[in-house]
């Protein structure tokens, strides 16, 4: 679901910087006139196939000398790119590429595509294997890349033309290229304070900023709260008019804690969503993580009681929102959101073990774009756990392939991915006013969520459309954390 409020300075999403290098011989050139001319022709397909997966594209020529090498490393590093694609056209020694991965700390992806399926056998030539030799020197840029300390991300062998599943590859590797764009210099806000022995919400923000590359600025709830008073009614007016459009209000279920939207509880939504917008783009915030009680009755508790609408709108833009001070999770939901899955904030509810899934959910904020339906607005009476009262936001997960994301910190300070793939299914959810998604896993349910909570997850999760636990494992092997991915 789209939502086109106000701009959010923070909202903006980078444009992945990824580059491209061929590779070479250079002795072929003379022995084989025109070959380096065929071979920059292939290197500009495969520039094309890059550039068709929406990202800014440095190309930084062909290395086919030691020379060449050092100067293409000495650009790398100027240019600062997200993501580094080898195009492995020919043989090549690994002098060639030695400087580079010594020296290049983004991700470096070996492509080895031969532009031909099979060699015209009837007709081969030299010339025709030197054109298809694209895997021939992989096991020495390999090999030298280890003896220099360096790393291959990924080796990525097929065609250059017609093959599905190498594209995809190079596809994924440019969406992991977008979250690292993204996490560069990001500012993740805490707000508030972790509530009360919720131990598993509590992070350090330096260990945030080392692994992830961010800041993570402290904020105080009162600036929300004069952005709040300065908001008009003409614009309160404005915002509720965008909330009826994007939102069904139905009449209660079988859950007494919930009670139709109420004008009141409409107006204070919008005049918290109003406020955040402003909170976030003076703050140029890429997400927020926050927990503030506020004492009873007060005019901070009625406003963070109404955050959840205008949290969910800036999630649908880009902006993770995460209560109970989670950070970690807003982490995650970020990550999530930038490789296009949405990104949920969530955590297991009760089991069905006739049916054999589990509901998946959370009370608060949830990723409009990737509801099932028009998502509801429910009044509460009472927020479970919580103080306070007021609308709150109900929907289901799209219909499909899940994944899950958990950000958890080990013993000695690391953090953990834990990543789990499913299935949401067709079903009726509990009228709670709360998200709830049917949740299906292999081999079978309960021994699928017996294997997540063993790997040490916090209880919260991110929650995504699609099967991504591949493309959020090369995240997690970019950034050097360690990630579980349940089986």
């Amino acid at each position: 679901m789209a939502y086109f409020g106000d701009t959010v300075s923070g909202a903006a999403v980078k444009t992945a910087r990824v580059g491209i290098f061929g590779v070479g011989h250079g002795t072929y050139w003379e022995q084989f006139p025109g070959l380096r001319e065929k071979l920059l022709e292939y290197h500009g397909m495969f520039r094309k196939k890059v550039e068709n997966c929406g990202v800014e594209v440095v190309d930084f020529g062909m290395s086919d000398s030691s020379q060449a090498a050092f100067g293409i490393r000495t650009r790398i590093l100027e240019a600062q790119p997200d993501l580094v694609f080898c195009n492995m056209l020919t043989y090549a020694t690994s002098s060639v590429f030695a400087p580079i991965v010594r020296d290049v700390r983004v991700p470096i992806v070996l492509t080895a595509l031969q532009p031909l399926r099979h060699m015209d056998y009837k007709n081969a030539s030299t010339r025709q294997q030197l054109e298809n030799d694209n895997i021939c020197s992989v096991p020495e840029f390999t090999g030298v890349a280890d003896r220099m300390g360096g790393r291959i991300a990924d080796v990525i062998i097929g065609t250059l033309s017609g093959d599905n599943e190498a594209d995809a590859l190079i596809a994924e590797w440019c969406d992991v290229a977008r979250v690292l764009r993204g996490l560069k210099g990001a500012r993740f806000g805490l707000m508030g304070h972790v509530l009360e022995s919720m131990y598993d919400m509590h992070a350090d923000p330096t260990a945030i900023a080392a692994a992830f590359g961010v800041h993570v600025p402290l904020l105080e709830p009162e600036e929300v709260l004069e952005l709040a008073k300065q908001v008009t009614e003409a614009e309160i007016d404005a915002r509720s008019r965008l909330i009826e459009a994007q939102f069904d209000m139905p009449d209660p279920v079988s859950d007494p804690v919930t009670a139709k939207l109420t004008p009141e509880d409409l107006r204070s939504a919008a005049r918290a969503s109003v406020a955040l917008d402003r909170f976030v783009a003076d703050n140029a915030l890429s997400g927020l993580a926050y927990y503030y009680g506020g004492r009873p009755g007060s005019e901070m508790r009625d406003l963070i009681s109404a955050f959840i609408v205008g949290n969910s709108l800036l999630i649908a833009r880009g902006i993770p929102m995460c209560g109970e001070f989670d950070i970690k999770t807003c982490i995650a939901m970020f990550i999530m959101d930038r490789l296009g899955m949405g990104g949920s904030f969530a955590e297991f509810h009760p089991f069905d073990f006739d049916e054999d899934f589990i509901f998946v959910g959370h009370d608060g904020p949830h990723h409009l774009a990737v509801a099932e339906g028009r998502p509801v607005l429910r009044s509460l009476r009472k927020y479970h756990g919580k103080p306070g009262a007021g609308a709150s936001v109900e929907f289901k997960l799209r219909e499909g392939p899940i994944t899950m994301l958990g950000i958890t910190q080990t013993g000695r300070g690391q953090f953990r991915f834990v990543v789990g793939e499913g299935w949401s299914k067709h079903g009726p959810i509990p009228p709670t006013g709360n998200t709830n998604t049917r949740g299906f896993f292999e081999p079978d349910t309960r021994t699928f969520v017996r294997k997540w909570v063993m790997a040490g997850p916090t209880h919260h999760f991110a929650l995504g459309v699609g099967h991504r636990a591949e493309a959020i494992r090369k995240v997690a092997d970019a950034l050097g954390i360690e990630c579980v991915v349940i089986r």
